[in-house]
């Protein structure tokens, strides 16, 4: 038994010399910021990103359904789970980023999209990332006249949406909402990160 652990830690670290991503190299991101396909598309373009996932959090509901989430009485925000990097790309970066895609002065709304789901909000998962998140908004509110409503909070519980809300946009580009809504956002985010771009 001792012989097969030490046979599979010391594989384990081969792989890991060897450049094969292990989890301990990623971390991740929890933002909303309006409807989560508009976020999920324009993520699933930065480099350094392994993945995003779109779902819900701040509620206190468990398993929420997109219907219990959009009638407003979860409490729960759409928002994404970002998997990235941080040697590829920081969270400040990420954090930057997100400023520019939505409109974080507008409380419980983006565009037509109207509700508490629709929140402005950064769900940090320790005290560096809260921080961060807080030095950030406070350097992002020199681009806006009115103030940002962003809400800064803890995350306790980030719940998977349904999977046809996955890839949402990569799978239906030619729906309505998203080449009204997502795609201008994507299109914005190309044009002034294209550094970024993977």
């Amino acid at each position: 038994m001792i012989k097969k652990l030490v046979i599979t830690l010391f594989t384990a670290g081969l792989f890991a010399g060897n450049g094969v991503e292990m989890s301990e190299t990623t971390e991740r991101a929890v933002l909303g910021g309006g409807c989560f396909w508009c976020l999920e598309a324009v993520y699933e373009e930065v480099k350094g990103v392994e993945e995003v996932v779109s779902g819900y959090a701040g509620g206190t509901v468990e398993n929420p359904t997109y219907e219990a989430v959009c009638s407003g009485s979860t409490g729960h925000a759409e928002v994404v789970e970002i998997m990235f990097r941080p040697d590829v790309v920081s969270f400040e970066e990420l954090l930057d980023i997100f400023w520019s895609i939505h409109d974080p002065t507008t409380l419980n709304r983006q565009g037509a999209d109207v509700g508490t789901q629709y929140r402005s909000v950064i769900f940090y998962r320790n005290e560096k990332q809260k921080e961060i998140a807080k030095k950030s908004k406070a350097e992002a509110q020199k681009r806006f006249s009115s103030p940002i409503v962003t809400e800064i909070s803890p995350l306790e519980k980030f719940w998977p949406a349904e999977e046809y809300h996955q890839d949402y946009f990569r799978k239906n580009p030619y729906h309505g909402y998203c080449r009204a809504v997502v795609a201008p956002k994507v299109e914005k985010f190309k044009k002034e990160y294209s550094g970024w771009l993977k």
